[in-house]
């Protein structure tokens, strides 16, 4: 069996008792220790307007973790396309690549605008960043990673040629299908074979006894967003003195998706200030329901239903290791 290849989805999270400009700092701490333990990439998300995350401008931290390693991939998870010119984009990667050549990914979401023009924004970029397109022209152009949660996305990277990221923690569900699609028509469109990766929710720290921490702090924050209460991810401390009512630990049983953290809409009452862990990477969509239990029955809960392509880490290629 093929050793999988790990790589992280960092989103810049910011601790309670952290500011903004630290959370960034932990990144590019973080991204030298991934090159250290010999992951092959490291991409920095793109979120606006959230006291949770510091990262919104993804070029920008993707020029300083380059700056500040030196062999691992370096790019973005993703960056929204609706909100931007696509000759924008791709003069500023081309920038990046031409100062880090071979080491540029441009990973590209939809989401942030009006995506009914998606396909053809996408391929304009995609031909910018051919010959004849933007300037500076890299000597190797950024690779091109479409992310998404859906048919859709899949069809739409293999028809382009680029590659695809499945957002498994953002969506469970269709990954399988999702990546037969987009191999199908990968082939059909370039005669070769698509590879492609998975992102998956990971809990990870020296012993159980920290991951589960960890999962509990995240179980809370995730809670207290769907209420509508958007704030830093609280300390262990902060989630240790919470107390969930009966309705929140027990609702959403038998999601459709696996289990949901529903606390916060069916009653999860909040006893203290939502407060965050400095060193938190997470996803933000999969959650998993009922009262907070141990991290490796929350993993194999959020995966119920998915057959990994490609091998146990998905994709054939790299896995998507989530930093919490």
């Amino acid at each position: 069996m093929t050793k999988p290849r790990l790589s992280v989805l960092d989103q810049t999270p910011v601790g309670e008792d952290h500011t903004p400009d630290q959370a960034l700092r932990a990144s590019v701490d973080l991204a030298r220790a991934a090159e250290t333990l010999g992951y092959t990439r490291y991409w920095a998300a793109e979120h606006h307007g959230s006291p949770g995350f510091a990262s919104s401008a993804p070029e920008i931290l993707a020029g300083a973790l380059l700056a500040h390693t030196s062999h691992m991939r370096i790019g973005t998870g993703g960056v929204l396309l609706p909100r931007y010119d696509p000759a924008k984009v791709a003069e500023v990667f081309g920038v990046l690549a031409s100062l880090h050549p071979g080491r540029v990914d441009l990973g590209i979401g939809r989401a942030g605008g009006l995506a009914r023009d998606f396909p053809q924004r996408l391929a304009q970029l995609t031909a910018l960043l051919g010959e004849g397109g933007v300037v500076p022209h890299p000597p190797v152009p950024p690779q091109m990673w479409l992310l998404g949660a859906g048919r859709e996305s899949a069809r739409l990277a293999g028809l382009l040629g680029t590659e695809f990221t499945f957002g498994h923690f953002f969506s469970p569900a269709g990954g399988t299908e999702a990546f037969d699609d987009y191999r199908a028509q990968f082939r059909r469109a370039t005669g070769r074979p698509a590879g492609g990766a998975l992102a998956v929710r990971v809990v990870t720290a020296d012993s159980a006894g920290r991951a589960e921490e960890l999962a509990q702090s995240l179980l809370l924050w995730r809670a207290r967003k769907d209420l509508g209460q958007d704030a830093p991810l609280p300390s262990y401390e902060t989630t240790r003195r919470h107390r969930w009512t009966g309705a929140g630990a027990g609702a959403g049983q038998g999601a459709p998706h696996g289990p949901r953290l529903r606390g916060a809409r069916a009653g999860a009452r909040r006893t203290d200030r939502a407060r965050r862990h400095p060193r938190g990477r997470r996803a933000d969509r999969q959650h998993p329901d009922g009262r907070p239990s141990r991290p490796a029955a929350l993993l194999r809960a959020a995966g119920r239903g998915l057959r990994p392509p490609g091998g146990p880490a998905g994709g054939g290629r790299d896995g998507r290791r989530l930093r919490p």
